[in-house]
Order: C-alpha cells, then sequence, then structure tokens
C-alpha cells in the first residue's frame, strides 16, 4: 500500500456498514504511508501538528481541512493555537482506527499548503 493509494480512495460512512477497527499491525502499515503523522499508544487515533507563521495562516489552513473533510464525510478533531493547529483523526463511530483516518490524512497532507 502506498500514499497513493489512498490518495485514490473516498472515506465510507461507518454507521452500521460493519467497518472494522485497525489493530496495532494494520495501523503500522497506514502510520507509514503518512508523513509525520503520530499512532497513539492505545492505538485509537492518530495526530499530527502544522505550524504557521501567524494566527491567519493557522485559520486558512483550518479552513482548507474542513473543505476536505466535508468531501470526504469524515471530519477530524481540530486544535488552534495562535499558529499551530494540531488535528487528531480517529473512527468515532468505532471507537478507534480506521482506513478513512489515513485516507483522510493523506489528503490534507497532499492538498493543503503548509
Amino acid at each position: 500500500m502506498s500514499k497513493n493509494n489512498l490518495l485514490k480512495k473516498m472515506c465510507v460512512a461507518c454507521e452500521g456498514r460493519g467497518i472494522k477497527l485497525l489493530d496495532r499491525a494494520s495501523a503500522m502499515e497506514y502510520i507509514a504511508q503518512v508523513s509525520e503523522w503520530t499512532l497513539s499508544e492505545d492505538v485509537k487515533q492518530i495526530s499530527k501538528e502544522y505550524k504557521f507563521k501567524d494566527f491567519i495562516g493557522a485559520i486558512n489552513f483550518v479552513n482548507n481541512v474542513a473543505e476536505i473533510a466535508e468531501r470526504e464525510g469524515h471530519h477530524p478533531d481540530i486544535h488552534i493555537h495562535y499558529n499551530k493547529v494540531l488535528l487528531k483523526l480517529s473512527t468515532h463511530a468505532i471507537g478507534g482506527l480506521s482506513e478513512n483516518d489515513f485516507i483522510l490524512a493523506a489528503k490534507i497532507d497532499a492538498q493543503c499548503a503548509y
């Protein structure tokens, strides 16, 4: 699997669709495809912090992330602290990670200038 494969995929709605929770081994395969994202110890989320010149740069980035998230129907938790943005991805419907989280991470990094 490569990052290019993740970029070609679309997030799949999870509610009632039998999406399975990724185990540690599977999550480790996916995390290798998304640069600088961190896998949590409990394997329930991935996260990445972005730093910008100023607050406006951070807000512009968040707006771009919001557009991608809406298109994919999968939404990160977003934390803003002046010129830093922390994104956390998890598939809340299943209480952990799914392929959707890695698809969205790859698309954010590919489509958002930072």
